[in-house]
């Protein structure tokens, strides 16, 4: 597991940050360091209740292969807040998570019963369409050379938000893969349903809004905090379990659109290693995201291996 400083995860090139594992590219500029001043409000709060947590009970610790979370992921956050533990070594853990911030990996074997993500080996593009499809029976993916009209042209690779509107037909280029247009629109801000799942279920969504010009950026004019049965129905509830079980992922988060005009929901993305809680989010919304979190997580790792 690295125990390497977190300045090794990304190179200064200019003006930009390049995440080293996933080759996203970072602009360094007003909007980054708003950002960073807002996300260290949150962690400075989580750092008191870990001082606040030292004076309880130890709570389990969970080994995390072949990367150690740094304190931007969801999960370190989520862990920290309600004192479960990152172990330095597997024999003093209760659990174990495969974690790497990648697209396709090779997970290690694993060391416990309790064996988390393991299973979720490719969250690229054309895989999470496929599955989607398989769970829900209709089609997200599209054939650019017949297709017809307004389509999304994406990249395979996790969270570069390289998205970009095309009509159709047209040539299919190499490593990137074609989607319907979901018409997530709403007073003119595209809608975005981050669903994390905790255990295979989702545990809330955070509801994302942005320029529909800018659907396909990473920064949000605003977002809140729902339940899943605020915003989905349960029998979507139980399809979203069903498709994180299908992609073997026991944590991260989906990318859920609905489309305005048939109602119905896409999984359009899957992340095993996401970050958070949204920037844009309340700050009292964001302890309360955490520390819900938290709770399902614990319960996770400690429940009896399955």
């Amino acid at each position: 597991m690295s125990d390497t400083p977190w300045t090794s995860d990304v190179a200064l090139r200019g003006r930009t940050l390049t995440v080293r594992k996933t080759g996203a590219v970072i602009p360094l500029d007003r909007a980054l360091a708003t950002e960073a001043a807002n996300w260290f409000g949150l962690y400075l709060a989580i750092r008191g209740r870990m001082l606040f947590n030292r004076l309880r009970r130890p709570g389990p610790k969970v080994w995390f292969e072949p990367d150690r979370p740094r304190p931007w992921y969801l999960i370190w956050a989520a862990a920290a807040w309600n004192g479960v533990g990152i172990a330095r070594a597997p024999q003093d853990a209760t659990a174990s998570f495969y974690f790497e911030d990648a697209t396709c990996g090779r997970p290690p074997a694993h060391w416990h019963l309790r064996a988390f993500n393991y299973g979720c080996v490719d969250i690229s593009k054309s895989h999470v369409a496929r599955v989607f499809e398989q769970v829900f029976g209709y089609q997200l993916s599209v054939d650019p050379a017949l297709g017809v009209g307004p389509a999304v042209e994406k990249g395979e690779a996790n969270g570069v938000h390289d998205g970009r509107l095309v009509s159709l037909p047209i040539p299919p280029r190499p490593g990137r893969t074609y989607q319907r247009l979901i018409d997530n629109v709403e007073d003119g801000l595209a809608v975005d349903l981050r669903t994390p799942i905790v255990g295979g279920k989702p545990v809330l969504v955070f509801v994302k809004r942005r320029p529909a010009q800018d659907r396909f950026a990473n920064h949000n004019s605003s977002a809140s905090l729902a339940r899943p049965r605020d915003v989905f129905s349960d029998a979507e509830i139980d399809k979203l379990g069903a498709f994180a079980r299908a992609m073997g992922l026991d944590w991260g988060g989906l990318d859920v659109l609905r489309d305005r005009v048939s109602g119905l929901i896409y999984v359009v993305d899957v992340n095993k290693t996401d970050m958070g809680p949204p920037i844009a989010l309340p700050f009292l919304d964001k302890i309360a995201a955490v520390a819900r979190l938290g709770r399902a997580l614990r319960q996770l790792v400690t429940e009896s291996p399955r």
